[in-house]
């Protein structure tokens, strides 16, 4: 009988002990003595939020259908285990066999956001682990970082052994072989990570020089070791149908932030959305097959419990057999009390025929994103949503049954007015007056409109990337505009308005487009006490700002300056495939508000279907 790491006496002090004690549902359990490879896979944040990530789920499942791999679990302890675990000298362990993390071969680490950096470096610390690869000794575990936020590694780069750059089910496999053959061979941790930097898609920061210009831009990038590459070719997976999916996903003991079952329909997104990163760097778009989606989903549901099945994509309206997948889930699953959730979806191409289908279960608020109140300011954005395509979607939803509608929006984007700021009020309140176009006997209560505004991020890999941000200060100015104009609308009494918070924003702005240096900044910041940065009641804007004037680091070095094309970006040793010739190509058309065909409409010409020998949507070469 395993025994727990934590005793009863620390379990009955903390809060929700249920996130630490491991054997939920479906885990996998295995004998340390038939294994070669301990795998941790962690989620820098709480349990309830890591619980509901996909990409650990799947990679879970992955790697132990391996007879050679063991993979466990490890999650951010709360801020009271914390304490605890510092007091007692506790090192953080795994959940399945609440081993010590340290005693791993990797530790795995996914990089969703830029406000989990903090948390990372408290995995470290709290494994015992030295927090610079420079500084691991032989025994420590090869640590390896990947997601969205490894497509610009540089801000964490001293902290990581490798980086894993792309989707997981590719070549992992390589690299658990090489590791077992240098452990036969008696190899070194430095001898392993020159085998490592040979695989497609893995970059190894230590094996890299960087030089800089006297205006503090990079100079040079180049390897210092001959076994590194020039550059870091991003791996995806081509057949998205025959590859690995978790048909019993583990069950979390405690509720969860997403609590339900998850099935990922499609990957990438034909849109083309010029602020967005996830829709450049997970091109091309890949379809799940629908009868290998209804097996999932049959299958997952019984093996779970669950009572809410979620069809998770970039843009679900965009997949090619929503509504043959929609409508088999709610013939299968009527009277079951199964709900069906269905995120991303374009308020253009909204079926009301599913609409209706999906609301027979159980009605909830819909989720619409224009992004911008102005056709202006959504052509230049290219988001290829006309007013009237909004609206009429919005009347769809109304004559539906619904009669609460979020609508998300974006401040701070390139070329944006005062003018294109209104219009967010204005374009809301047009909405809430769609609905009172319904006769009253017909409607289903008061209408709500809730408006949330982010702020604009220019994220590495799209045609955004070259942009200026703008101050706390300003952005917060910008959301004062809004709220405003929401006062003045004419159903304002429908009508809600709330933003995120800016001083967020500007840090995740530095993070996001920071090269190597930052990682200083992040350091100083951990040990002036940052963690859990991505939670507003932990999250401390003046030991951030304390961090930047201790180190001698800008943050308006990385924020308030347009790039110039001919600069070195910290991120242009990673090939995605989308050639730079084209974000440049988009970025200019976004100046001119031209706007760009999605890929379905035509071939835009981003260089990615080349890059892997593929072929376009249509067919073509």
């Amino acid at each position: 009988m395993r025994k727990l790491a934590l005793n009863d006496e620390i379990l009955l002090k903390i809060e929700k002990p249920a996130r630490y004690i491991g054997n939920e549902v479906n885990s996998v359990m295995k004998d340390k003595e038939d294994i070669d490879i301990r795998f941790a896979m962690c989620f820098p944040d709480v349990y309830e939020i890591g619980m509901s990530h996909l990409g650990i789920q799947i990679l879970y499942d992955m790697f132990n259908r391996r007879e050679d791999v063991w993979c466990e679990r490890v999650y951010s302890p709360w801020v009271d285990l914390d304490k605890i675990m510092r007091t007692d000298r506790i090192p953080l362990f795994a959940l399945e066999s609440q081993d010590p993390v340290k005693d791993f071969d990797f530790l795995g680490i996914t990089i969703q956001y830029e406000m989990c950096y903090t948390n990372i470096l408290q995995i470290l610390e709290l494994s015992q682990i030295s927090l610079f690869s420079s500084e691991r000794s032989e025994n420590d575990p090869i640590v390896i970082g990947g997601g969205p936020c490894a497509y610009n590694p540089e801000p964490l780069a001293d902290f990581f052994d490798l980086f894993y750059i792309g989707e997981g089910e590719t070549v992992y496999g390589q690299l658990f072989d090489a590791y077992k053959e240098n452990k036969k061979k008696g190899g070194s941790r430095k001898d392993y990570l020159e085998m490592a930097t040979k695989i497609e898609g893995i970059y190894v920061p230590s094996f890299y020089e960087i030089t800089y210009h006297e205006d503090g831009t990079l100079a040079a990038f180049k390897p210092n070791n001959p076994h590194a590459k020039d550059k870091i070719k991003k791996q995806i997976v081509m057949d998205v149908t025959d590859t690995c999916y978790p048909s019993a996903p583990v069950v979390p003991f405690i509720k969860v932030t997403q609590d339900r079952v998850v099935l990922e329909i499609q990957r990438g997104c034909i849109r083309g959305c010029r602020f967005c990163q996830a829709g450049m760097i997970y091109r091309p778009t890949r379809e799940r097959d629908l009868e290998m989606l209804k097996k999932y989903a049959y299958e997952m549901l019984k093996n779970t419990g669950h009572e809410e099945i979620s069809l998770s994509s970039l843009s679900s309206s965009d997949y090619s057999r929503l509504k043959e997948l929609v409508s088999f889930l709610i013939e299968e699953f009527k009277g079951k009390g199964i709900n069906i959730s269905l995120p991303s979806l374009r308020i253009d191409a909204f079926s009301l025929d599913v609409m209706e289908k999906v609301q027979d279960v159980r009605k909830s608020s819909l989720t619409f994103a224009p992004e911008a109140g102005s056709q202006r300011m959504r052509n230049v954005i290219n988001k290829g949503l006309t007013e009237e395509e909004i609206i009429n979607g919005a009347g769809q939803a109304f004559e539906g049954g619904w009669n609460k509608v979020k609508l998300y929006f974006m401040l701070g984007l390139p070329t944006e007015t005062e003018e294109d700021i209104k219009a967010i009020a204005v374009l809301a309140d047009k909405i809430a007056r769609r609905y009172y176009e319904i006769p009253k006997e017909k409607r289903n209560g008061k209408c709500q409109i809730t408006a949330s505004s982010s702020f604009f991020i220019p994220k590495p890999f799209t045609p955004f990337q070259w942009a200026p941000m703008f101050t706390n200060e300003e952005y917060i100015s910008r959301a004062a505009i809004v709220k405003h104009a929401f006062q003045d609308q004419l159903n304002r009494k429908s009508l809600k308005y709330n933003w995120h918070d800016a001083e967020v924003t500007v840090l995740e702005g530095v993070f996001a487009r920071g090269d190597r240096r930052t990682g200083r900044v992040l350091l100083e910041a951990y040990r002036l006490g940052c963690l859990y940065d991505s939670w507003t009641d932990y999250f401390d804007y003046n030991k951030w700002k304390k961090a930047f004037e201790n180190t001698g680091i800008s943050m308006e070095f990385y924020n308030q300056r347009e790039r110039s094309f001919d600069e070195i970006l910290p991120w242009d040793f990673i090939d995605i495939g989308v050639t730079k010739e084209f974000l440049i190509k988009e970025w200019e058309r976004a100046r001119r508000g031209e706007v760009t065909p999605n890929c379905r409409q035509r071939c835009s010409g981003c260089g990615v279907l080349k890059w892997k020998g593929g072929v376009c949507i249509e067919g073509k070469n």
